[in-house]
Order: C-alpha cells, then sequence, then structure tokens
C-alpha cells in the first residue's frame, strides 16, 4: 500500500470511532449522500422543488452516511498501516551521494494545523524551545530521548524514553504524529528515512541530515554547490597524508563525525603533526582544513519550506573564545553587502540540499572581506537563540511552520540584541546558582534557562538576550552584566 494511503488510513483511526461513523459518517456524507438523493429526484421528476427533495431525501442519506462511516472504519482497522522495517543501528554508515532528493512523506501545499502532535526526535534544550514554541501555537509535541530528564520532557505531551532508532518508539511516531522533526543531527539519518517513507512528512529529511553528520560529505556538498569552503583533505587513512600538504598547512586535523563546540579538533602545522593528530583519533576518518586568515565569523539562519519559500534571518556576529560560542552579536557588525552575500550563500545551500526547516550555515569572513562556509547544523542554532527576544518570529517557531507546511513568518529584526551563552562555569561547585539579581532586574535582560539539572564546565545551562538602542551598547551591558555573575 503507498505511504500516503497508509497514513489516510491511519488518520482515520487516530479520529476514534464514534467520530469517524457519526461526525464523518453520518453527518458529513450523511449530507453529502442527501443532496445527491434530492438531486436525482429533482432529475426524475419525482420531486419539483429542491427543500422538499432534500427533507425527503435525508433519512436515506444519513442511513447512507453511517453505513459509509462503518465501512471506512471497518477497512481502516483491516488496513496495513506500517510495514514492520528496522534498521541495524550498528550497520555501517551508507556512501552518501552528493545530490539530494525531493524528501519522501512531504505534501507540499497541505497545511498541518493544532491540535495536531508533532514529533522531534532529541529532548535538550533546541527541544525544550521548540516544544515551547509548539504548544504555544496550539500544537501537541512528543519528544524522543533516552534521557529520562530530558529538558524538553518539561513541556511535551509525550517522552518517549528510548534510544533514536528503538523500533517501538519509531513505530508510535508514525501513530501518533503529523510531522517529525530533529532537535540535532547526531540522530540515525536511517531513523528519519524510515518514518519518512512510512508517509509521515520527516523535516528535514534524513538525507539532509546524513550530509550535516560527515564533514567529509558536508564540505564536498558545499564545494559542489558552487560555494567557497577552506581548502580541505579527507583523510580516510594515514596514507591520505603522505603527499604534499602545503595546500592545506598550517591546518585543523577535525573528526569526520560527531566533532562540535570545538570538540574533535587538532591545530597542525606540519605533515608529521598532522600524521600525530591522525593517531590522537585512532585513525578514524577526518578532514585536514587549512586555516584561513579571519576577520569574525558569522551565521545565516534560513528557513526553507516544501513549496520552496525562504525567510532569512539577520546575520548575526560570533565570537568562541574556547571553541564554545560566547555571544552573537545582531546585527552583525560587518558591511552590509557582506551580511546579504552571507544570507544569499545560506539561501542558495538550503536550495541545493532541497531543505525543509530552519538551516543555520556558519561562515568566515577573512581578512579581504570574502566569505568561505565553516559548517552547517540543520536545525535552530546557539547563535540564533537573539531570535527569541529581539525578532518578530523565533528559530524555533520557523521551524514549526516549516514542518506543518506554513509559511516562514516575518524574520524582522525589532531592536539590536546580543545574546549571551551561560555555560556551567558560573554555577558554584556546590551546585550553587549564579548571581541573578543584576540580571533579574535589568528590564532589557531576558533571561532563558534550559531545565538540566547538573551544571558542568563547558555545559550549556543557558542564555540571556540584551536588547539596546545599537549592538555595541547591547554588548557593552551584556559584558557587564556577564561579569556580576
Amino acid at each position: 500500500m503507498p505511504a500516503s494511503e497508509q497514513l489516510r488510513w491511519q488518520r482515520i483511526r487516530e479520529r476514534g470511532r464514534w467520530r469517524s461513523i457519526l461526525l464523518a459518517g453520518t453527518l458529513g456524507w450523511g449530507g453529502v449522500f442527501s443532496v445527491l438523493f434530492a438531486g436525482l429526484e429533482l432529475w426524475t421528476g419525482v420531486a419539483s422543488s429542491f427543500w422538499p427533495a432534500a427533507l425527503n431525501a435525508l433519512p436515506l442519506g444519513l442511513l447512507a452516511g453511517t453505513i459509509y462511516g462503518w465501512s471506512r472504519w471497518g477497512y481502516a482497522l483491516l488496513a496495513k498501516v506500517r510495514e514492520h522495517h528496522y534498521v541495524d543501528p550498528d550497520e555501517e554508515p551508507k556512501r552518501i551521494k552528493m545530490t539530494v532528493k525531493t524528501q519522501a512523506g512531504a505534501r507540499p501545499g497541505r497545511a498541518i494545523l493544532p491540535p495536531a502532535m508533532l514529533g522531534i526526535l532529541g529532548g535538550g534544550q533546541l527541544g525544550r524551545m521548540f516544544a515551547v514554541a509548539a504548544k504555544t501555537m496550539g500544537y501537541r509535541v512528543t519528544v524522543l530521548d533516552p534521557d529520562p530528564h530530558a529538558p524538553a520532557a518539561d513541556f511535551a505531551d509525550v517522552h518517549l524514553c528510548q534510544n533514536y532508532n528503538d523500533p517501538a518508539a519509531l513505530a508510535e511516531l508514525v501513530r501518533t504524529c503529523a510531522a517529525v522533526t530533529t532537535e540535532f543531527e547526531n540522530v540515525s539519518a536511517e531513523s528519519m528515512r524510515w518514518l519518512a517513507e512510512q508517509g509521515i512528512p520527516v523535516s528535514p529529511s534524513g538525507d539532509c541530515v546524513a550530509i550535516a553528520q560527515d564533514r567529509i560529505a558536508e564540505k564536498t556538498f558545499i564545494r559542489d554547490a558552487g560555494l567557497a569552503t577552506a581548502p580541505f583533505l579527507a583523510v580516510s587513512t594515514a596514507a591520505d597524508l603522505d603527499g604534499d600538504l602545503s595546500a592545506y598547512l598550517p591546518g585543523i586535523i577535525k573528526t569526520a563525525r560527531l566533532g562540535y563546540d570545538g570538540k574533535g579538533q587538532i591545530r597542525v602545522k606540519t605533515a608529521e603533526e598532522a600524521r600525530y593528530a591522525l593517531g590522537e583519533f585512532k585513525h578514524q576518518p577526518c578532514v585536514l582544513e587549512k586555516m584561513l586568515p579571519l576577520k569574525c565569523e558569522v551565521s545565516a539562519i534560513v528557513t526553507r519550506t516544501a513549496a520552496g519559500e525562504i525567510a532569512s534571518f539577520p546575520v548575526s556576529e560570533n565570537e568562541h573564545p574556547t571553541g564554545i560560542l560566547d555571544v552573537s552579536i545582531v546585527p552583525a557588525r560587518v558591511k552590509p553587502e557582506i551580511a546579504e552575500q552571507a544570507q544569499a550563500m545560506a539561501q542558495q545551500l538550503a536550495a541545493a540540499l532541497d531543505y525543509v526547516g530552519v538551516l543555520a550555515v556558519e561562515l568566515f569572513i577573512l581578512d579581504d572581506d570574502s566569505l568561505v562556509i565553516n559548517e552547517i547544523a540543520p536545525r535552530p542554532h546557539n547563535s540564533g537563540h537573539f531570535t527569541l527576544d529581539a525578532t518578530l518570529t523565533s528559530q524555533f517557531e520557523q521551524q514549526v511552520r516549516a514542518m506543518c507546511n506554513l509559511y516562514p513568518g516575518k524574520p524582522d529584526l525589532v531592536s539590536p540584541v546580543v545574546m549571551v551563552n551561560l555555560l556551567g562555569d558560573v554555577w558554584g561547585e556546590d551546585g550553587s546558582e549564579p548571581n541573578w539579581e543584576v540580571l533579574m532586574t535589568a528590564p532589557n535582560a531576558k533571561l532563558h534557562l534550559y531545565g538540566k539539572r547538573e551544571a558542568r564546565p563547558g555545559r550549556k545551562m543557558g542564555h540571556f538576550n540584551v536588547l539596546n538602542d545599537t549592538a555595541d551598547h547591547a554588548l557593552q551591558q551584556a559584558r557587564a552584566i556577564q561579569e556580576t555573575l
């Protein structure tokens, strides 16, 4: 049975017996049959006017509608809604092709409206803020996350406390959710592909997530899409480092998978150091990326729908003093044409991916004002948290709107803003809270905590936004508040 048919009968079962029979069958289809029978009486000359004919045909029409409703309900119970298919999570990942097809399960033009249930893979802070946005809009939320204390569970209607590739949990998402998304890229891309094969809209697609999971695939795709990256070399074995490496040195050895917030990276100046770094990473696939003269780092976050509409948030200027994002400054203090180019590059990449959802593109601005793409995130991004308070639509509402086939909201900036990350370092060693007094008494500062139970150095515990008349004034105030914590 085609996936669309599976989804159709599944939706009938979810409505329940009496809603399907009495509301949809007796009243809905019964009215249709009554009109048809009345028209037949007029056509055959049995009746001379419509309303008497309609009243005469009403009992028979309601009976026919009830029978039809019973038939649809019975068939829905007998229909095979999903195939029992499970992908081994230990299976070696397949080679990713450098083209992305239109995602299975997407239904362009058909809106998913409240109070539909939306599913999300991952229950961290991004899932938490997604759940808040979805609940505010009237949707219900199911979170799949193996952590019993997942922050998103505080706001979810249902928390499936299972692994991301658990077959029963995935089947429950198919049974109960109108659409599914993810809060981070390190979930099983095969699970996302399987969900889409069952007929449920999944955004972004499993193919897009698979590309973002692998730096080699990611950088190759970006380059093949006609966009600039730093010179890089795919390193699958030590033999890949035996040739002339002058085009990539000095550089950074980065693990192809699972590196984020500065993790999985070692700076190298020579071929010998590169080989040593590869050994430190136990010879897992890596990329050797040339270090470039940077002026600053920015990110461009775009929202793209299945119909191809794209909305771009203002470009943020980001500072990472320890490899973890510290502050985002919006609007970025760069030339307007550079900001516009960053947005255009993000839009071009989203179109090349046939992307649906919120896509974050991190870019380097070089000393000569040229732009290169560093990496992508197939989800809302830390550097986009300013949108919770400073734009007409937040990145999390955009995530909801994209997965529900709604038009993107307006991303206009309402005030210059600076976002400051709150890491576990500002909590006491005994777990005591930071000094919130100055932050909480500032009328233009907005605190967002993520509900995590344990503070650890380097762990993202929350953030705050400071809105002011200029970005420089916002940054000055944000730094002053940061020092009081």
